[in-house]
C-alpha cells in the first residue's frame, strides 16, 4: 500500500537491488516480511510492477541490461504510483501470506 515502508526497519518507502540478473535478489528479497520485489528487465515492466502489484523493490540485472536502460526503468519505478483499484485485492492477499 502507497506510503509503506520496505522491510522489517522501515528505513525507505523503496529499494533497489542490482547483480548480475536480478534473480535471486528479488527471489530473497521477497523473503522478508512487507518487501514486495520484481525483477524488472524494462521501464514499461517498472511501471507495471509498481502500477498493479505496489511493488516496493526493484531487480535489475548488471549484466543482461543496459546501464541506460536501468536508469529508464529507475526512472520508470520512482515515478510510478500504486493504482489501488481492482490490484488492491491482489496486493492484499500477497500481504496475508506473510502472515500464514
Amino acid at each position: 500500500r502507497e506510503g509503506d515502508v520496505v522491510g522489517a526497519g522501515g528505513a525507505a518507502e523503496r529499494g533497489v537491488l542490482v547483480c548480475g540478473t536480478g534473480i535471486g535478489m528479488a527471489v530473497a528479497a521477497n523473503k522478508i516480511d512487507g518487501i514486495r520485489a520484481a525483477n524488472v528487465t524494462s521501464p514499461l515492466f517498472a511501471a507495471l510492477a509498481r502500477e498493479h502489484n505496489d511493488a516496493n523493490v526493484v531487480a535489475v540485472s548488471g549484466r543482461f541490461v543496459d546501464e541506460s536502460v536501468n536508469r529508464e526503468i529507475l526512472d520508470a519505478f520512482v515515478s510510478t504510483s500504486f493504482g489501488g483499484g481492482r490490484p488492491a485485492g491482489r496486493v492484499e492477499k500477497i500481504a496475508a501470506l506473510e502472515n500464514e
